[in-house]
């Protein structure tokens, strides 16, 4: 087999994590999406032109982190519009990607990406690393990946970091390269 799937890295900028992921990814000659907390990457600026500057993906992932499923569409629409914002002026591109948290979505929630000229992207594995999974754990889903799936971690996760490394080295031993997202399907492709 061979093909490209997405290591994407929710929450962040983390300043005790995303150093560290950064340093891994470059280390790897690997690349990644990280969907970003707008209010994160306010408190953590540096952090956040760090990923950019190593060719890291940014994307939204709203400005608190709340389920949009329970706010109005006004208020869901001003959490991305708000990070959107912040993102184009830190990382110096228009994200073209959302990630909602918790993966709670609807209609209304696509609609408001939508308007902002988001993909919304969720996930094919979960890492489980959320909910306390080891690295040992997080390694064995990511070794359910196949070509154009996405990978759900988060970077305020220490074994998800200390997971990258053996994750990179299963997916070169079974012919797969970590890629980008690609705005119009969703799924991950050859880097560019």
């Amino acid at each position: 087999m061979t093909g490209y799937v997405a290591l994407t890295f929710d929450d962040g900028p983390d300043p005790r994590h995303t150093a560290a992921l950064v340093q891994t990814l470059r280390r790897e000659h690997a690349r990644a999406t990280l969907f970003t907390i707008g209010r994160n990457a306010r408190t953590y600026p540096r952090l956040l032109r760090s990923a950019g500057r190593a060719g890291l993906w940014i994307g939204n992932h709203t400005w608190t982190h709340p389920d949009l499923t329970t706010l109005t569409p006004p208020r869901a629409g001003a959490e991305l519009r708000r990070t959107q914002a912040l993102l184009r002026k830190l990382a110096g591109t228009v994200p073209r990607l959302f990630r909602p948290p918790y993966g709670a979505t609807g209609p209304a929630v696509r609609a408001a990406a939508a308007r902002l000229g988001l993909t919304e992207v969720l996930w094919d594995v979960d890492s489980r690393d959320w909910a306390g999974a080891t690295t040992d754990e997080i390694v064995a889903s990511a070794a359910r990946l196949t070509d154009g799936q996405v990978l759900l971690l988060h970077e305020t996760s220490p074994a998800a970091i200390a997971a990258v490394p053996r994750i990179l080295a299963d997916l070169r031993g079974r012919g797969l390269h970590p890629g980008r997202i690609c705005p119009e399907t969703g799924r991950a492709v050859a880097p560019q």
